[in-house]
C-alpha cells in the first residue's frame, strides 16, 4: 500500500471501510491489539473484504465538464494546427485559446452583442478579411458560444468545490507533501474524510456525525506523534486541534475562511434570486434549485463553524459583537417533513431564527447588520440555547459508534449494491411517477 494511493482519496469518496483497510494495510504491526480491533470494524466491511467486492455508490465526486467538444469544432471551423496538448478542463487555459483565436476574426474577447459587436461587410473588407458573411456569422457564433462555456464551467467548478467544501472543508487542497509528513497525521485525516463524505440518509431523525470511534482513535494516535496539526486543521478544528497551532497559522486559515465564505454568499444570493424558495418553512417546491441550494448552504455552514472555531481560538469572539453570521438552512422535501410531523416532531427551531436575522450576503455587502446580541435574542424566542446549538460559538460533538456505509438510492437505504444500482437505473425514490405492469 502506497500513502499516495491513500493521499488520492481526499478527492474521492471512498467508503470508510475502503479507507480503514487501506489504513490497516499500511499501520500494520504499528497498531497495538486494541488499535486494531478498533479499525477492524471497519475494515472488515471493506470491498476487498467482502463476497461480491462492489458497491453501486460513486466513489468520485461529478466533475464540470470541460469544453473539449467546443474547443475540437473550433479547431476544425478554422482550420487551426495545434501544437502541444489543450487542458479542456482548465479555465485558463480555455480563455487563452478563447482570446488567440478570437483575433483571426477581430471579435474581442468579451464582446458577445450578435448586433452591435459583429463586422458589417465593409468593416470586414477594410480589414482585408476575404471571407463570406456567412462564414464569419458561423465562427463569430462559434466563439460567443465557447465564452458562454467557459462561463458555465467556471460556474459549474464553483459548485464542485463548494460541495467538497460542505462535505470536508478544504482536505482536498492539502499539498501532498503536509499529507505524507506524518503517517499517522495522513491516516486520521483520510478516515475522516471519507466519514465526511457520506451521503445523508432520508430519516426524520438528525443525520449520522463525522466523527466516530475510529476518528478519536486515530487522531489520538496523532496525539503521541510528530503530528501536522497545520494539515488536520484543514478538515478538523474541533476538541485540542486548534490549540497546537500559532497565531500565524491561525490567522491565515481565518482569512482563508472569510473569504470563501464571501464567495459562498455570493453563490446563495444568485440561487435565492432566481428561485421563489419559501424563508417560512424552507420546504423545496417544484422550480427551486434544490441541490445547489442545499450544496451551497452546506458549504456555508462548514465554513462558518470553521470560522467560529478560530475565532474563539484567536481569544477574537469580540468581533461577533459587530459581526455573527447566521447558519444557512437547507431546503427539506416535503415528504420528510411530513414524516417528522406525523411522528411528533415540529418545525425545526432553527427555522424561526433563520426568519428573524439577516440573509448572510445582506451582511457581506453592508445591506444589514447582523451581531451576536441579534442572533441570541432570536435563538431565545426560537427556544434554543445559542452557544450550545452552534450560533454563536463553537460546536461540540460527541463520538458516534461505528456503522457499517450503507448503499442508498436518492437516500433510502438498500440492502444489496446490485438491487440499489437496479432501483437507481430505474428512478425508484427519486420522486418521478413510475408505470408499473404486471
Amino acid at each position: 500500500m502506497d500513502i499516495k494511493e491513500l493521499y488520492r482519496t481526499l478527492n474521492q469518496r471512498k467508503r470508510p471501510e475502503d479507507v480503514a483497510q487501506m489504513i490497516a494495510e499500511l499501520l500494520g504491526d504499528d497498531l497495538n491489539p486494541r488499535e486494531k480491533r478498533t479499525l477492524a470494524k471497519a475494515a472488515k466491511g471493506s470491498l476487498k473484504n467482502m463476497f461480491w467486492g462492489y458497491t453501486s455508490m460513486m466513489q468520485e465526486f461529478a466533475a464540470a465538464v470541460g469544453a473539449e467538444k467546443q474547443i475540437r469544432k473550433t479547431i476544425e471551423i478554422f482550420n487551426l494546427k495545434i501544437e502541444g496538448n489543450i487542458d479542456y478542463d482548465n479555465a485558463l487555459e480555455i480563455e487563452k485559446f478563447i482570446k488567440e483565436v478570437s483575433p483571426m476574426i477581430f471579435k474581442d474577447f468579451g464582446n458577445n452583442n450578435f448586433l452591435s459587436d459583429r463586422l458589417n461587410k465593409y468593416e470586414r473588407k477594410a480589414k482585408g478579411m476575404d471571407m463570406s458573411k456567412r462564414s464569419y456569422n458561423k465562427k463569430w457564433r462559434l466563439l460567443k458560444r465557447l465564452e458562454k462555456k467557459l462561463l458555465k464551467f467556471r460556474r459549474e467548478v464553483q459548485k464542485v468545490e463548494f460541495t467538497k467544501i460542505g462535505k470536508h472543508g478544504l482536505a482536498h487542497r492539502i499539498e501532498f507533501e503536509d499529507f505524507a509528513k506524518d503517517l499517522n497525521t495522513a491516516c486520521f485525516i483520510a478516515y475522516f474524510n471519507a466519514r465526511c463524505n457520506l451521503r445523508s440518509v432520508f430519516t426524520n431523525q438528525s443525520q449520522v456525525r463525522a466523527f466516530d470511534e475510529i476518528s478519536k482513535m486515530l487522531l489520538n494516535r496523532c496525539k503521541k506523534s510528530e503530528a501536522n496539526w497545520w494539515a488536520i486543521a484543514h478538515i478538523y478544528t474541533g476538541g485540542e486541534v486548534l490549540t497546537h497551532l500559532n497565531d500565524e497559522q491561525k490567522g491565515a486559515l481565518l482569512g482563508k475562511w472569510t473569504g470563501i465564505l464571501q464567495e459562498i454568499s455570493n453563490l446563495l444570493e444568485e440561487v435565492w434570486k432566481n428561485s421563489k424558495i419559501n424563508r417560512k418553512t424552507m420546504v423545496v417546491k417544484r422550480g427551486d434549485d434544490s441541490t445547489t441550494w442545499n450544496n451551497t448552504a452546506n458549504a456555508w455552514n462548514k465554513a462558518r463553524d470553521m470560522w467560529v472555531n478560530l475565532i474563539y481560538a484567536l481569544g477574537l469572539q469580540g468581533i461577533l459583537e459587530k459581526v455573527c453570521f447566521g447558519k444557512v438552512l437547507r431546503l427539506m422535501a416535503a415528504d420528510v417533513v411530513a414524516w417528522h410531523l406525523n411522528t411528533g416532531g415540529k418545525l425545526d427551531p432553527n427555522t424561526h431564527v433563520w426568519n428573524k436575522i439577516p440573509l448572510p450576503w445582506q451582511v457581506f455587502a453592508g445591506k444589514a447588520e447582523c451581531n451576536r446580541e441579534m442572533v441570541e435574542a432570536a435563538c431565545a424566542k426560537a427556544g434554543l440555547d445559542a452557544a450550545k446549538s452552534g450560533w454563536v460559538a463553537p460546536r461540540k460533538h460527541g463520538v458516534e459508534k461505528f456503522a457499517p456505509t450503507p448503499e442508498l438510492v436518492h437516500g433510502v437505504e438498500v440492502a444489496n449494491p446490485f438491487l440499489a444500482k437496479v432501483l437507481r437505473k430505474e428512478d425508484f425514490f427519486s420522486g418521478k411517477k413510475k408505470s408499473i405492469y404486471c
